[in-house]
């Protein structure tokens, strides 16, 4: 699926919020993830293996995700449902096809590591607004929008003030709030509180939905159609 950049002309283009987002934060990506790579490598491994023998094949999930100025790329997770279809074809709901395996995995936060390797890539950041589907693109208002204006996280502000327990409304002010405000000291604590929300195994499911509702359902409640943007240039 190809998706060209048609977002709106932004008002205003992102500024670096001092030294540290400028040049500081990608540098340290790369070590950090270089280097989690390298000690997780055991456990990657061993998650791989469970993975194959308890859902099979393939053991990587990949999907199109938006990045950095909304370009698509591909993001990579452990597998954690079975691919279940019913007499016509269709892929069951997500309630069915996730395993008690694979909410351990989503519970811990081990279905995530190989996104390390998307930050290695340059898709994207240890800490930043998390990267949604595709298909949500038209649906975002001028200000959300800005959420794209840097690198998506492997975690994030959103994700450590109630992660999939939030509004989609409180979600993505909480992403714009982050893109405003990137620092150090930020991020630093981001860090910590998101070790500290796996260990707790905190706001995994939405209490309505294994992970988080769809957010097109919400932007049409709200009365954000599709017709209200061109999308002529989304194409698959």
């Amino acid at each position: 699926m190809k998706i060209r950049k048609w977002f709106t002309k932004k008002e205003k283009k992102h500024v670096p919020n001092g030294p540290y987002e400028a040049m500081i934060k990608r540098p340290l990506d790369l070590v950090i993830s270089g280097l989690a790579l390298i000690l997780l490598a055991p456990v990657m491994v061993v998650v791989a293996l469970a993975v194959k023998i308890k859902l099979g094949s393939p053991i990587i999930f990949s999907q199109a995700r938006p990045g950095l100025d909304g370009k698509v790329f591909r993001i990579f997770k452990f597998r954690t449902m079975k691919e279940e279809r019913d007499c016509n074809g269709r892929m069951l709901p997500d309630e069915v096809r996730l395993t008690p395996f694979g909410k351990f995995l989503r519970a811990t936060s081990l279905d995530e590591l190989p996104e390390l390797v998307n930050i290695i890539k340059g898709d994207m950041s240890l800490v930043g607004p998390r990267p949604l589907l595709p298909t949500y693109l038209p649906y975002y208002s001028e200000e959300e929008n800005h959420r794209h204006d840097v690198l998506p996280g492997l975690t994030g502000y959103a994700q450590v003030h109630g992660r999939n327990t939030l509004s989609w409304d409180d979600k993505l002010k909480m992403d714009i709030k982050y893109v405003e405000h990137i620092t150090f000291i930020g991020d630093l604590m981001i860090v910590l509180k998101t070790v500290l929300k796996v260990l707790a195994r905190e706001g995994i499911s939405s209490g309505t939905s294994v992970t988080m509702e769809s957010f097109i359902d919400y932007a049409k409640n709200r009365g954000n159609s599709i017709n209200q943007r061109d999308c002529s240039g989304i194409h698959d």
